[in-house]
């Protein structure tokens, strides 16, 4: 009988999913029925040279050393520091398509939202504040919802933090642990550059310690020692890729060349008076709300990591995510405790916070005995079915509908285009056809973006500046300045709709 009601309880358990992998289910249906995820994954146009870089490798067996993409670079050496990701990206679309690639990237988001739960569990954070701080987690990760690398590098840095809390105790007895680090942190190196977190993040956690001891009577059972082992192996760890420490060179150059990253939109501060911005500033008031609370529980690692994130967001949109991904469960537990350590309160106040404590602990009680994993493979299959037929690259963003006309152009075509533009026509032409520009701003550099920038919006020098690249066509969005003034200068319209027009030099004309 009782291994019968075992038996039955294990099948329910598979069955039924926990508030973990509802959430991650209901993130996905959301992510593709509702934020159109088929297409809006896909919004940024980098996708494209990241499933053809990819698909290349695959098919040489090589990494690329140098630019096979543009013409305006043509040779130049180029690091592909992404190529894991390009590689996985690029076996998906050569066996489902651009909705293969949907799937992925959309099932990593699904990931992602059942790790930030696990390390909401993991940093004893309770269940109904959980609850309640992932929506402005949801709304605020949605902002980099793309099928682009760092979806995975998401991945690593939340399985990082989860690492980071759990107490390491001694250095002997955590050989397997640091074997997981070591792995964990050579694959990462070769999918993201965000690898660098991860011996900032066992630092910061091994500091943890040593200021909880330098400013809190009662010592601390754990030991510094490990957390900075874990950060040294770490470190050591992200050398296993193709380009050893100079991939840490490289990034380390991008992340601090100001006068690139001031030309790029999505290393800007986002702005906080945009509609619908008031989830994502509850999200950062949490976070800094969170960091206190974490002195007022002892925990100075989870203070100093909080604070950093939260910096790093007002600084730049491309942090929001990581700072709700991980100050959030951060702040749960923090709160948690915090309220929980409370004196001093009134009684109807005190008994009200423990009723809704004790509430909370009760349900992940129940919570905890179910995972629902038998429901993983029914929402791939239904995620593959919705979005294979319908994943695409938005036409009102992309030349998509200008892309039959394009391809009547000869073979060593000058196009000038956008670097938006440029990522779909590597993806559209299977980089066959050669493009003046793309994504790839740490290969192009700044002196390129601004000389670029100079052109787009025809300002003084801009004439000089075209005819350098002797382009044989242009093809930009129709409103763009320099549309009118290559119009004004005689060049001619071969194809117009509302995302883009395509020009032609006319004989023996100028620039």
């Amino acid at each position: 009988m009782l291994s019968t009601r075992t038996a039955c309880g294990r099948a329910v358990a598979f069955v039924v999913p926990d508030m973990a992998m509802a959430a991650a289910m209901a993130a996905v249906v959301y992510l593709f029925l509702l934020f159109g995820g088929a297409t809006a994954l896909f919004h940024d146009s980098d996708a494209g040279w990241h499933i053809r870089n990819g698909e290349r490798i695959l098919q040489s067996h090589v990494l690329p050393r140098v630019d096979a993409f543009s013409f305006s670079k043509a040779g130049e050496p180029w690091m592909a520091w992404e190529w894991g990701a390009d590689v996985v990206t690029g076996a998906v679309h050569q066996a489902a398509g651009l909705g293969g690639v949907a799937l992925l990237y959309g099932m990593a988001i699904g990931a992602a939202v059942w790790m930030w739960f696990g390390l909401n569990w993991a940093a004893g954070g309770n269940f109904l504040l959980a609850c309640l701080f992932a929506a402005p987690m949801l709304s605020t990760a949605s902002l980099h919802w793309l099928a682009r690398p760092h979806i995975l590098g998401w991945l690593f840095l939340i399985g990082t933090v989860w690492v980071a809390e759990k107490p390491l105790t001694h250095v002997r007895g955590s050989v397997k642990h640091l074997a997981g680090i070591a792995v964990g942190s050579a694959v990462w190196a070769n999918v993201h550059a965000s690898f660098l977190l991860a011996p900032v993040v066992f630092g910061i956690y091994g500091a943890g310690v040593v200021l909880r001891r330098m400013i809190w009577t009662g010592g601390d059972a754990r030991n510094e020692g490990p957390y900075f082992v874990a950060a040294g192996v770490s470190l050591v760890a992200t050398l296993a890729n193709p380009a050893g420490w100079r991939l840490h060179q490289h990034v380390i150059a991008y992340l601090t060349d100001t006068a690139l990253l001031d030309r790029i939109g999505e290393f800007q501060s986002f702005n906080f008076h945009s509609e619908g911005s008031m989830q994502i500033v509850l999200g950062l008031a949490i976070a800094f709300a969170g960091a206190f609370a974490a002195l007022v529980v002892k925990r100075p690692e989870r203070f100093l990591l909080s604070i950093l994130l939260s910096l790093g967001a007002l600084r730049s949109a491309r942090a929001l995510p990581l700072a709700a991904l991980l100050a959030l469960p951060l702040a749960n537990g923090s709160i948690t405790e915090m309220l929980s350590l409370s004196r001093g309160l009134a009684r109807p106040l005190r008994r009200w916070l423990d009723d809704a404590l004790s509430y909370g602990e009760r349900l992940r009680g129940v919570d905890r005995q179910f995972h629902g994993a038998a429901l993983i493979p029914l929402v791939v299959c239904g995620v593959l079915a919705w979005a294979g037929p319908r994943a695409a690259f938005p036409a009102a963003e992309f030349p998509v509908n200008a892309a039959a006309k394009i391809a009547e152009l000869p073979a060593d075509a000058r196009i000038f285009a956008p670097d938006k533009f440029g990522g779909y026509l590597i993806y559209r032409f299977n980089g066959q056809r050669k493009v003046f520009f793309d994504g790839r701003s740490d290969f192009y550099g700044a002196d390129f973006l601004a000389r670029y920038g100079r052109v787009m919006a025809a300002r003084p020098g801009w004439r000089e500046e075209f005819g350098h690249w002797n382009f044989s066509h242009a093809l930009v969005p129709p409103e763009a300045a320099i549309a009118g003034a290559l119009e004004d200068a005689g060049w001619m319209e071969l194809y117009r709709d509302r995302t883009a027009v395509l020009l032609e030099k006319p004989n023996g004309g100028g620039l």
